[in-house]
Formats: C-alpha cells, structure tokens, sequence
C-alpha cells in the first residue's frame, strides 16, 4: 500500500457510487440480495430498496491463514439455507472486491444451491485480486486505494 492513499468516502460519495452501480443494475429481475457481512450489508440495503427487492438475506465468510499464510477453505458463519435460493436470481453484494475471496465463495455456494449468482461491488480492485480471470459482474468504481466507507470508522476520533 506504500503507493496507494487512504480515501475517506463521505455519504456523497457512497450516493454516487450507489447511483453509478444501481443504473448497472437495472434491467435485470433479482429474487434475493445477499449482503455479505459486514461491508454489504449497508450498499445491499440501499440496493434492495432502490430495485425493490424485497427478500434480504446475509452471508458471512471468513478465511484462515494456514502456516505457509496461504488462505484456506471458506468458513462460513452463516449462509442462507438452498431453498432460499434454489431457481432464483441472487444479487450479491460486498462494498469492495480486493481480493475476491469472499464474493467467489459466496457465488459459488449459491451455484450449489441451485441459484443463479451476480455479483456488485462499490469498489473493484483488480490489482490486488487473486482471481486473473475472474471480476465481479457489476462494480461502481475501480481503485488502488485504500478506502474508508463512512460507515466503517469514529472518523471524529480520526480528526476526518
């Protein structure tokens, strides 16, 4: 991160990058959105709202370093049960793809469930990705950087 800066995003700037991803998103019939926890849940709220998709649900995965600090299998704490989504159109939603663990386990779980997985993200960071071949369907904005959501931090304790 040595070339990369902190970026504070301020509830505009959230507003415009929601507005910039939802006019991608339009067009298509989603069932059920899947906010992965916790950076999703907030775009995934305000997305369902936007599209009036009424079926909200929440995934949660975490990664553990083995001790070559490779990462291993997907955990997941929770995940919807396959009847939820099992022929359904599922929108999965994260605020940023940085390396493209979370979003990848999550669409893949949903291909096993049966559903048919899209994936949006605020901020896409192909640089870091450890998926070459792999991006997610829908992004807002392409970065670098390090970015700071503004719900993500006291940032009156940060001076910001």
């Amino acid at each position: 991160m040595s070339d990369n800066k902190k970026i504070y995003l301020s509830w505009a700037d959230v507003d415009d990058l929601m507005g910039s991803l939802i006019s991608r998103l339009q067009g298509y019939n989603y069932d059920v959105v899947i906010a992965i926890t916790r950076g999703g849940i907030i775009p995934g709220g305000i997305i369902a709202e936007q599209l009036r998709i009424q079926q909200v649900l929440v995934a949660s995965v975490d990664f553990y370093e083995d001790e070559s600090h490779q990462l291993d299998w997907p955990v997941f704490m929770q995940f919807p049960a396959d009847s939820f989504l099992r022929g359904k159109q599922i929108l999965i939603v994260d605020d940023v793809w940085y390396r493209g663990n979370e979003v990848l386990s999550v669409t893949d779980r949903v291909k096993q469930a049966g559903g048919n997985p899209i994936s949006a993200v605020l901020h896409y960071k192909p640089q870091f990705s450890a998926f070459e071949d792999k991006s997610p369907n829908f992004y807002a904005a392409q970065t670098d950087d390090w970015i700071i959501y503004p719900w993500e931090a006291d940032r009156s304790a940060l001076g910001v």
